[in-house]
């Protein structure tokens, strides 16, 4: 249902997706409110990040719109285990690359830009890494640094698809945090996760289950809502009774 008096980034009109003949989203309407945080939970399958790709406009839904409340283009953080280990590529040049969707890949970054990368490192406590490889840093560290990738893109709405998966639990609350300050900055925060602890620290929460949107509202509210049948490892975590 969609909530008019919601002041919102994104809103969803009944989308539809599907990959090779096989609906993935069925109709799905929601808000993401603005300057908050939003987390998509759901068991896997469910269509978390088919729903992100369609947020993040690198996947067309085949019926149903997306309408936007900001001009800028969503910035799309994957997640770290997908970025290859032995990319010859340093901190700083990863946050770099963030300016891309402003300069282009080939133009030389301005003073300002620079300036900026700068202060994304800062926000993400990772300057002292900059000169270092990706190769060499743990998850936590990687994870890190792509959300100040994404911080350089000057993005409104930042998207994420499990940041905090696979990490160990200090890094999961380092990424928590900074995700927190992020939305206290200004900025809409979506994400996908199947941490209970960390959607119910959400602003606002979609429960997903088998591409149909089965609740939307305060994460308390959604939660309670919730009752897996778990199958996996990662469901359970969100599994309440």
């Amino acid at each position: 249902m969609i909530h008019t008096e919601t002041p919102s980034a994104l809103r969803l009109h009944s989308l539809s997706v599907g990959y090779a003949g096989r609906t993935v989203l069925h109709q799905v309407s929601g808000v993401i409110p603005a300057d908050q945080v939003t987390a998509i939970i759901g068991p896997n399958g469910s269509g978390k990040s088919t729903l992100l790709a369609v947020l993040a406009d690198v996947l067309a839904p085949s019926a149903g719109t997306v309408e936007r409340t900001t001009e800028r283009r969503p910035a799309f953080v994957i997640q770290h285990t997908v970025v290859p280990a032995t990319l010859p590529i340093t901190v700083r040049e990863t946050v770099a690359m963030g300016r891309w969707a402003h300069r282009g890949p080939w133009r030389r970054l301005t003073r300002a830009d620079r300036a900026l990368v700068d202060t994304c490192l800062e926000r993400l406590d990772i300057t002292d890494l900059a000169g270092r490889r990706l190769d060499t840093l743990s998850g936590g560290q990687r994870q890190r640094a792509l959300l100040a990738q994404a911080l350089a893109q000057e993005a409104e709405v930042l998207l994420l698809d499990e940041p905090a998966a696979g990490l160990d639990s200090g890094s999961q609350q380092e990424i928590s945090r900074a995700i927190r300050e992020i939305s206290a900055s200004g900025v809409t925060v979506v994400q996908a996760t199947h941490d209970a602890e960390e959607a119910a620290r959400a602003d606002h929460c979609l429960y997903l289950r088998d591409g149909t949107l089965i609740s939307e509202g305060a994460p308390d509210d959604v939660l309670i809502r919730y009752r897996a049948v778990p199958s996996t490892a990662d469901e359970r975590t969100l599994e309440l009774t």
